[in-house]
């Protein structure tokens, strides 16, 4: 009952709030509304320190806590976060857009970057917190003046995303998440069953590990004889090994609240987890060339899918989803 009550109050659902479904409302009240509300919080806090002091040295510390927030939510692409994640993090950008469309906007001092109500319909490669980071961290972009077309792009930026986050908090707790709550009830036209709201939570669980091995992980080390360290997501700043952790453990908290059993397995692998990524002494991934090096990214890699494994054998099996289960299916 508490749990029920917590979550109708975050919910502002009235007395109704739906049949509780085991998992479900604790994944909810203790992991993904907590996480939406402090990422607003922290943009919104980004936003206001941009309004004070633009320039790059002085916005680092608050883009790097929103980004922390983020990391929380990066790989739940369900409700509203299903089109509204994109424009937050657009990563990877194989083809390069977000450099390419920020020196166009710079040199021809777009006025959509001084404009933030149209820059809601701007490319997503100028929106979110990949930009910012180059807006940030890289040398062609960080050098901008106080008063300069620069600055006041940036200052566009952080408002806009304080906006995506607010709208994402405001998507989830005032519908997506009934929406969960309540799958298999009449009128539920997105989860006709019972079990599909857990199933969706644990695709996004094992789906997000999935990412970070192949992706955030895979894409810099590339292979023996080439790596791609630029590949690696958010270098500049030097968070790629910090977000793989933190992503890593948002997953892990959020199959946490997901049972209410013990997993001694999956506790085990998160904490060999932390254990064998403080061995990497580069956390931007940029040495992955150098073979000691690389070793420990492998190393790192290899047990961000013993976590994916364990929470598949904990957590899916009891729940009747096997081992080997396609993420990518989405059920």
């Amino acid at each position: 009952m508490k749990h029920r009550l917590t979550l109708c109050a975050v919910l502002a659902a009235g007395p109704l709030c739906g049949p509780l479904h085991a998992g479900v409302p604790e994944a909810l009240s203790e992991q993904i509304l907590p996480s939406f509300m402090a990422f607003a919080e922290a943009t919104g806090t980004l936003a206001e320190a941009a309004e004070q002091d633009c320039t790059a040295a002085s916005l680092r510390d608050p883009w790097n806590h929103a980004f922390d927030r983020w990391n929380a939510l990066a790989d739940i692409h369900i409700g509203p976060s299903e089109t509204g994640a994109l424009p937050v993090a657009f990563w990877p950008d194989s083809r390069g857009f977000t450099p390419k469309t920020l020196s166009r906007f710079i040199a021809s001092e777009d006025p959509v970057g001084t404009d933030p109500a149209a820059f809601a319909d701007a490319s997503i490669a100028v929106r979110g917190l990949y930009p910012l980071e180059f807006m940030l961290y890289d040398e062609e972009f960080s050098g901008y003046a106080q008063g300069s077309y620069a600055c006041t792009l940036v200052q566009t930026m952080t408002r806009d995303l304080a906006r995506q986050a607010a709208a994402l908090e405001t998507g989830w707790t005032e519908s997506f998440a009934n929406v969960l709550l309540t799958a298999g009830e009449e009128g539920n036209a997105t989860y006709l069953a019972e079990d599909e709201a857990m199933r969706a939570l644990f695709t996004q669980v094992v789906s997000g590990l999935e990412f970070t091995a192949d992706t955030r992980l895979g894409r810099p080390l590339g292979s023996f004889e080439r790596p791609r360290p630029t590949r690696a997501e958010a270098w500049r700043s030097g968070r790629s090994l910090r977000n793989v952790l933190r992503d890593a453990e948002g997953a892990y908290a959020l199959a946490k609240a997901l049972a209410d059993w013990e997993m001694p397995v999956t506790d085990a692998a998160m904490e060999q987890l932390r254990e064998v990524a403080s061995r990497v002494e580069d956390p931007s991934f940029q040495q992955v060339g150098d073979p000691s090096e690389r070793l420990h990214v492998e190393i790192v890699q290899q047990q961000v899918r013993a976590l994916k494994d364990a929470i598949e054998a904990e957590l899916g099996a009891p729940l009747g989803i096997a081992a080997g289960f396609n993420s990518a299916d989405g059920d």
